[in-house]
């Protein structure tokens, strides 16, 4: 609960001008956020083409690698409803500020790593600190612009949330094919020292109450820490290490639910809680978390697969996959403006459902991929993907923000966010669980019709092994490894077509969920008094 002091201040600071004229300043202090917003969620994907590189040049091994990754978004997620009331107590300026220096001292500081301990440690802060700047754009977005100027703000922030993360590995295989891995970081120097200094110079907002410190709930933030952290690694780990049969994951399993049971008993019994979860009573919030949370499964796990699909079948190179993937971004930037006239045009309903479906179409495409699908084969599903997703990601954010008064948006857009980065690490778990079983299915199941007392395959086998004997080598033992890829490479494209059926289902059933949602009323929300 917040005290008399704070909401007489939030309710002056959130009044609206007699006009529904924005400042010059205003307009390019949301620019400026949104810039480092951008190469915040930027550098969650930036390093998924490069991952090799980076770990011939720091000496990791194929375990160790990961954590590149996972300790980036572990730290992250802790940061993410934190910011909430942290901007309350130290103001939007300050935390944002602070946030984008530190994470570009940490950027140079992860091209400096030569260990993969220290690269671990480096991109852990780096993530804590673009935690503190990712739910600050979506809380100005509605509580410093009036209703009228939504459908320019909301498209650029539906924009940046969703290209940053697709275009991704785009960026980084280029940087690393031109240069280095090191400039997969030394690329945030130069811009994240203009994002700090326009910062401070221009975002006023709103001012700090310190006094709320006095009532700052540590041991909630040490047990959301735990909860979050233990979870992100529970879901990122999971799979790798073969579920509850290893004792590691037990471990974080058993303390992310005592975790977890801490953290809620603080957040609805503390009179200040570090993350207030009654924004999960404004049902459009609720239902928009939701629709938020599978929009992250579709998006990050998307950004995940394709990189894949075309790195174990079709041999692509880091520049290669970063070339192709670029589709969805470059559809996603011409989609925004368009979005951006629907909003005024339609019933958010409506859009929301018109871009689950066409998300829908685009994964029941790929249910009928095959081993030959080049560039030009997987251009339609990605584009469609990025329209999609810029028309999804817009009316779900004015779902879910817009009908809640001014002074809870700050808290509320953290944990929209969170359940955005939620829907992906859940997403990415259950696919890969997914792609390693049905994978494993598959394979059996093939093995069978291809076995030795196949006529068919005696007769292929026979005829390589004359090929390969014409060639001085052991002929047999080279047919029989060349049918094992052949079956292993079938199996794993025929799981890969397995897990686009389900999201296909996933996001049919959610399109038509959209009648569960109430239309908001037009000039209601932050910034709409």
């Amino acid at each position: 609960m917040t005290d008399t002091a704070e909401n007489a201040q939030l309710g002056t600071e959130a009044a609206s001008p007699p006009s529904d004229h924005v400042p010059a300043r205003t307009w390019v202090a949301f620019v400026v956020m949104a810039f480092g917003m951008f190469m915040a969620i930027l550098d969650i994907q930036i390093v998924a083409s490069a991952l090799s590189d980076i770990q011939a040049g720091i000496s990791a091994s194929a375990d160790e690698i990961a954590w590149v990754q996972t300790s980036y978004l572990i730290a992250e997620v802790i940061m993410i409803p934190l910011s909430g009331i942290l901007a309350r107590i130290f103001s939007t300026r300050v935390v944002f500020t602070v946030s984008a220096a530190a994470f570009t001292a940490c950027s140079v500081l992860c091209a400096t790593a030569t260990s993969i301990d220290q690269m671990i440690v480096y991109r852990a802060l780096q993530g804590f600190m673009s935690g503190g700047m990712v739910p600050a754009v979506f809380a100005v977005s509605f509580t410093a612009f009036p209703p009228s100027k939504r459908s320019t703000v909301i498209p650029v922030v539906g924009l940046v949330a969703t290209l940053a993360p697709t275009i991704g590995p785009t960026v980084g295989g280029y940087l690393v094919a031109a240069f280095s891995w090191h400039w997969l970081f030394l690329i945030n120097l130069i811009p994240g020292i203009i994002v700090a200094i326009s910062s401070w110079l221009l975002i006023d907002f709103d001012k700090p109450n310190l006094p709320l410190l006095k009532h700052f709930d540590w041991l909630g933030l040490a047990a959301m820490a735990t909860f979050l952290g233990s979870l992100e690694y529970f879901l990122e780990e999971g799979n790798i290490k073969g579920w509850f049969s290893d004792e590691v994951i037990r471990v974080v399993f058993v303390t992310m639910v005592i975790g977890g049971v801490l953290f809620f008993y603080r957040s609805f019994t503390n009179p200040s809680p570090v993350v207030d979860l009654r924004a999960f009573g404004n049902f459009n919030f609720a239902v928009g978390s939701v629709f938020s949370f599978s929009l992250g499964i579709g998006l990050y796990g998307l950004v995940y697969l394709f990189p894949l699909y075309m790195a174990r079948i079709r041999g692509y190179d880091a520049l290669m996959i970063g070339e192709t993937m670029f589709v969805t971004g470059a559809f996603m930037m011409c989609t925004a403006p368009v979005a951006g006239m629907l909003q005024n045009k339609l019933d958010p309903r409506v859009m929301m459902g018109m871009g689950l479906a066409l998300f829908a179409l685009c994964t029941w495409q790929m249910t009928h991929i095959t081993a030959e699908w080049d560039y030009w084969n997987l251009f339609w599903p990605q584009a469609g993907r990025g329209v999609a997703l810029m028309i999804s990601m817009i009316p779900v954010s004015n779902i879910a923000l817009g009908t809640l008064p001014p002074q809870d948006i700050k808290n509320a857009s953290g944990l929209f966010n969170l359940t955005r980065n939620l829907g992906g690490a859940v997403g990415l778990a259950v696919i890969n669980t997914l792609l390693s079983r049905r994978t494993d299915f598959h394979f059996d199941r093939l093995a069978e019709t291809v076995g030795a007392g196949s006529t068919t395959t005696q007769e292929w086998i026979g005829l390589l092994k004359g090929v390969y004997d014409s060639q001085g080598i052991d002929g047999e033992k080279a047919a029989i490894l060349q049918l094992h890829q052949i079956v292993s490479q079938q199996a794993w494209l025929m799981a890969f077509i397995d897990i686009f059926t389900i999201l296909t289902v996933l996001f049919v059933i959610l399109s038509f969920c959209i009648i569960l949602v109430r239309k908001p009323k037009a000039g209601v929300g932050g910034g709409g008094h």
